[in-house]
């Protein structure tokens, strides 16, 4: 029978040492080229090619991804990215992702080392979060997909197991979450069944928190309508702002109305591992679940999301199944105890556990704590600049690490202005901010992230907006 190993290694041995070499290259070049640049309309052409039938040759392929992918990804590696929340990587990160490649390990289920590694890396995120040692939980591709297992996992809680079977029936069930919260949370709703239209997004202070005496309002009403709530959607770090909700309040009014507490900690969660940061999360050790990213701040390769919950029996009644050819053993490679596909919605997992240990093991919390902290201190240095500089206006407080302003030295027409301005800085590489609209004003948005950004590139994106702003101002007069 044929095999797709090579017959002969060495060749392929020495591409691969080829693009280890070739990445360490890139990764360690970061600051000498564009932070991003379009993709040329004919280069993707190429990539629109018909279904390869016959064998090629791997460095002829790979010839064909340093030309057509490597120099236009996103850009998120460079320290003058800030338009997102997306973390930078590291080097430790990406031979993690060779190891786990070559492991190629399905952590479903059975009895293996790798389900061991994210057992630790479960056990390492309620540390770090302050909840009980008895927590479980599962790394999933994002905080998405954990917001998504924390509405379920709530449902289920708040119902029973049957829901598994019979579905809602006649029950109309309601949701609180901040006017803030990231999208995915109606999204989770939707794709529930639980739909859009039972959560109710509460508004938000002048600090973009959400109110407490709004939420106490809304779940009283549908009370009274004969809703029955059954979730509290906390968040750790706005999409928008970065705005931390008063968890400590939050976690108390769920205690007091028996309402499942979870907190969408995307990024905010590794915030907790910076001493002076950590007090803006005072609350979350008493959530009932937690979904976070470790490739945000935490600046471990995608996809790493994280989702926690204070024991296991939650996710064992809203996932675990009976299909015989996923039964428990007491001995042998189907034993290992509880597995993960019990506690989520996946059976065919990745390793991605493997490049978490990695990184928590090689840099340890506190130089990752000491990263988010650079990231907050760099955005305040921001602040500080657009408050100082009269033709720039600042749009929101900085609660952690993400700016919002605008080139304002104009007269109408700013809204259009300002995309103009971040398309231009993309365009040319100088920098990546992103925009999102605040109280109906488009604001220039830089999420600083990335362990890399220094002084030097929050410096050139006040100049480069600067610069922008006026040309574009001086062609308009």
């Amino acid at each position: 029978m044929p095999s797709l190993d090579p017959t002969d290694w060495r060749d392929l041995r020495m591409l691969g040492h080829r693009m280890l070499d070739d990445m360490f290259d890139h990764v360690s070049g970061l600051g000498d080229g564009p932070v991003w640049r379009p993709m040329p309309a004919a280069l993707r052409a190429e990539l629109r090619a018909p279904l390869p039938r016959g064998a090629g040759n791997a460095a002829f392929a790979y010839e064909q991804f340093r030309r057509l992918v490597l120099p236009y990804a996103t850009g998120n590696l460079h320290p003058a990215f800030m338009g997102w929340v997306h973390g930078g990587g590291t080097a430790i990160g990406m031979l993690a992702e060779l190891l786990a490649g070559g492991l190629n390990a399905n952590l479903g289920g059975r009895d293996h080392a790798p389900i061991e590694v994210e057992r630790q890396v479960i056990a390492w995120a309620a540390e770090m979060l302050g909840l009980p040692a008895s927590s479980a939980g599962v790394l999933v591709t994002g905080t998405s997909m954990a917001n998504l297992i924390g509405v379920l996992t709530a449902r289920t809680h708040r119902l029973g197991a049957g829901v598994r079977r019979t579905g809602l029936g006649e029950v109309r069930l309601a949701a609180y979450t901040s006017a803030a919260a990231h999208g995915c949370i109606p999204r989770a709703m939707e794709i529930a069944g639980i739909g859009r239209d039972s959560l109710r997004m509460v508004p938000c202070d002048a600090d973009g928190r959400m109110r407490l005496d709004l939420l106490s309002d809304a779940v009283a009403r549908d009370r009274r309508a004969g809703l029955v709530p059954f979730l509290v959607a906390g968040t750790a770090g706005t999409v928008d702002i970065g705005a931390v909700d008063d968890l400590a309040a939050l976690a108390g009014f769920c205690r007091e109305e028996s309402l499942w507490f979870h907190v969408d900690a995307a990024f905010g969660a590794i915030a907790i591992l910076a001493p002076k940061l950590r007090p803006l999360l005072r609350g979350i050790e008493q959530a009932d679940s937690v979904g976070f990213d470790f490739h945000k701040w935490a600046q471990v390769p995608y996809d790493a999301g994280c989702f926690i919950t204070r024991s296991a029996e939650p996710l064992l009644g809203t996932f675990a199944g009976d299909a015989a050819y996923l039964r428990r053993e007491s001995r042998g490679l189907a034993g290992g105890g509880t597995w993960p596909c019990d506690l989520g919605p996946d059976l065919s997992r990745g390793f991605r556990a493997l490049k978490v240990w990695l990184t928590l093991m090689v840099y340890g919390a506190d130089a990752i704590g000491a990263a988010v902290q650079q990231s907050c201190d760099l955005a305040q240095r921001l602040a500080a600049r657009v408050d100082d500089t009269p033709e720039l206006e600042r749009l929101a407080p900085v609660a952690l690490n993400i700016v919002c302003f605008r080139y304002s030295a104009a007269g109408a027409g700013l809204d259009a202005l300002n995309a103009a301005i971040v398309a231009d800085l993309q365009e040319a590489g100088i920098a990546a901010p992103s925009t999102t609209v605040l109280d109906g004003r488009l604001a220039i948005r830089a999420a600083i992230v990335n362990h890399r950004t220094r002084p030097e590139d929050i410096d050139g994106l006040v100049q480069g907006v600067l610069a922008r702003g006026r040309a574009r101002s001086a062609l308009a007069a």
